[in-house]
């Protein structure tokens, strides 16, 4: 048990390591809270897991008797993706052996059926789909994320707006690493650490969709930004990446509820909103003043060290996840102006099928005339497409 303690003394002691984590000539002994001044504290951070997990008991509490009564009120139905036809046979392939049959296994349950190979996949398709949350599901968690992006965001720009390193960028780096910590970045910090790690306890709950390890590396890098910005006391220019980043979630997450309540035109405008805001937001204001300050004003004031360069590093991967996401943003709104509305894209929770592998299998021939009319991508499209609509 000794030799055990001593061990993880010393990892802690190695990763502790003041001249990785703080600029030469200063100690974590320089930045010990004093009766004139307080600052930022690496167990501080303990707060959160246990925030985490009472944010996400709110969360469960506010869509069942909030949001869930809202979205009957706009006459969201419970009713999820069209459900495959029973079969026994395709039922315990499904089950039991695989939910993604290769060309082979279709073939031989194409004859053991006498159904051809293109409706074998259109049933998987379906069934797979019959696991998907239903539109009231999504509409829930979208208003769940909107209410707290929106509480978040309007907190930060009401308390950012006051401080100098807002106006001038500079502020963020004199006096660094001696920056009193405030009551309001204490919490502005927590909060959103406590979020951001109940969505990565969430994703593997949530709505799965096609970006899942995107949008996991996404909450690692964020988490990791704001572990890193406040345990370096580099709070100030994390508050500005933070307030920057909710901008746009209260818009996509708007849009996405006026899709699920068929607000189409609404849907639209919301997206377009979003669409101008994240690219102008992450492809223009991010990388002139965010990364201006953190590569150059900081290298000119305060001078780099080895955390220095890992947290610069995270931004630079977090400005490539924006490109990337830019891309799609653009892609689904020439598609919505091709079509002319925003509907399902690149993202969707729900897997569709060509127009022309629609056909009913043999024994539903007779009841196409009953369904005719509902769309095969599942109810109202599913405005889910580009991989940062859910969060950043």
């Amino acid at each position: 048990i000794a030799s055990c303690c001593r061990e993880m003394a010393g990892i802690l002691a190695w990763f502790w390591n003041e001249r990785f984590w703080l600029p030469h000539n200063v100690t974590w002994a320089d930045l010990k809270n004093t009766d004139e001044a307080t600052f930022p504290q690496a167990e501080d951070l303990y707060l959160a897991c246990p925030l985490a997990f009472c944010i996400f008991m709110i969360r469960l509490v506010f869509e069942r008797f909030i949001a869930r009564p809202c979205a009957m009120g706009l006459k969201i139905q419970a009713n999820g993706p069209q459900k495959a036809q029973p079969n026994a046979i395709l039922e315990k392939v499904f089950t039991a052996i695989t939910k993604h049959p290769d060309e082979k296994r279709l073939e031989g349950l194409s004859k053991q059926l006498d159904w051809d190979v293109r409706t074998i996949q259109r049933w998987f398709r379906q069934r797979r789909n019959q696991e998907k949350p239903s539109t009231l599901a999504r509409f829930c968690e979208s208003m769940w994320r909107f209410t707290f992006y929106l509480y978040i965001f309007t907190y930060g720009v009401r308390f950012l707006k006051k401080t100098p390193w807002l106006w001038n960028t500079k502020e963020c780096w004199y006096n660094y690493p001696y920056q009193p910590l405030t009551v309001d970045v204490h919490y502005y910090y927590i909060l959103e650490l406590s979020f951001y790690l109940s969505l990565l306890f969430s994703r593997f709950t949530d709505i799965r969709r096609k970006d899942f390890l995107i949008m996991f590396l996404h909450h690692v890098a964020a988490i990791s930004l704001i572990v890193f910005s406040y345990v370096n006391n580099m709070a100030r220019v994390g508050t500005l990446v933070m307030c920057l980043h909710d901008a746009a979630d209260v818009l996509i997450e708007a849009a996405k509820m006026a899709n699920y309540a068929k607000c189409q035109i609404l849907c639209n405008l919301l997206f377009a909103m979003f669409a101008i805001i994240f690219i102008t937001s992450r492809l223009g204001v991010y990388p002139i003043w965010i990364l201006n300050t953190t590569l150059f004003e900081s290298w000119e004031i305060v001078g780099p060290y080895p955390s220095w360069w890992v947290f610069n590093l995270l931004l630079v991967l977090l400005q490539l996840l924006h490109s990337f996401w830019s891309y799609l943003i653009v892609k689904t709104a020439c598609r919505a102006i091709s079509k002319g509305k925003v509907s399902k894209d690149d993202r969707s929770d729900i897997e569709s099928s060509s127009d022309e592998d629609d056909s009913p299998p043999p024994s539903q021939k007779h009841h196409s005339s009953a369904t005719n009319g509902t769309n095969k991508n599942g109810t109202n499209g599913y405005l889910t497409g580009v991989p940062y609509l859910d969060e950043h």
